[in-house]
């Protein structure tokens, strides 16, 4: 009996092209609930249309999406946040100068009142917004200070906060940490945490190893749009994934190319070095 959980998504063997540029090719990964997934890549590596194919911005070329067992075609973001799919960016979409309230509720603001007497619901707003910040840990001093008063960590938890009390099964990360700094970074990390503990699937996209080890249960490694794998902890060390990104190997075969051009300088220099010492000897002689 298979009593393995089915993925809240799935994608098997996604290839995404742009007229003869293969931005993706043959890419597979799953993410369950519960769970912190870990897209990493250098820039370049093809994490940015993978976050967009599986957003519903792009349709993929070639290749399958399943959604909770079930295959779908995406043909806008809006049908992937029908599904449960949300997708945080590093520009948050946020208004610096407007209300963290207001921002919490970009686009489906509560209202009261009826007809042309309908109006924000400004109390409403601000509770649920307090109280759904207090589930991911933070305690806002007031939700009606501008969100550009937030750090950046702080700015993230209002967006992670966002998706989830809008209904988010799958929570997109895209490089939530990149621009922050340690603290901030750390700050962000626990909400990802706490995310997962609400059996929320959250797929963390990065660049930074050390955040991703941190955090994360399963890791993806991209590279030029191809994947090494699928890997856990148990299979795959800190230091070995810092390898696979950063590509050693070819930076490796790249030194001891260098040293050897290195060398071959160093010997044409002493040759000429050589060459001159001799003229300048010959030309003695011939004074003398």
């Amino acid at each position: 009996m298979n009593t393995q959980p089915t993925p809240l998504i799935e994608i098997r063997d996604i290839s995404k092209y742009f007229g003869n540029v293969i931005a993706l090719n043959g890419v597979s990964m799953s993410v369950y609930a519960g769970e912190v997934m870990c897209l990493l890549g250098d820039n370049g590596a093809g994490k940015s249309t993978l976050i967009k194919t599986l957003s519903g911005v792009h349709p993929p070329s070639a290749g399958r999406y399943f959604v909770e067992g079930q295959e779908v075609h995406f043909t806008s973001p809006r049908d992937a946040l029908n599904r449960g799919i949300a997708t945080v960016y590093q520009d948050l979409a946020m208004i610096p100068l407007m209300s963290i309230s207001r921002n919490f509720f970009l686009g489906s603001e509560p209202t009261t009142g009826w007809g042309i007497f309908k109006r924000f619901n400004v109390a409403l707003a601000d509770r649920i917004a307090r109280q759904e910040m207090a589930n991911m840990g933070i305690d806002i001093r007031d939700p009606s200070q501008p969100v550009g008063t937030l750090s950046g960590g702080e700015r993230q938890s209002v967006a992670i906060a966002r998706a989830v009390y809008f209904g988010a099964k799958v929570l997109i990360l895209d490089e939530p940490t990149a621009a922050l700094g340690v603290k901030q970074a750390g700050t962000v990390l626990r909400y990802i945490a706490r995310a997962r503990s609400q059996e929320i699937g959250v797929i963390f996209i990065t660049h930074n190893p050390h955040h991703a080890y941190a955090v994360g249960d399963r890791f993806t490694i991209l590279k030029r749009g191809r994947t090494f794998g699928t890997f856990t902890k148990d299979e795959l060390s800190r230091e070995e994934m810092v390898r696979m990104m950063s590509g050693a190997d070819e930076l490796d075969e790249l030194s001891s190319e260098l040293e050897y051009l290195a060398q071959q300088d160093a010997s044409t220099q002493a040759d000429a070095l050589s060459a001159i010492d001799q003229q300048l000897a010959e030309s003695l002689e011939e004074e003398t």
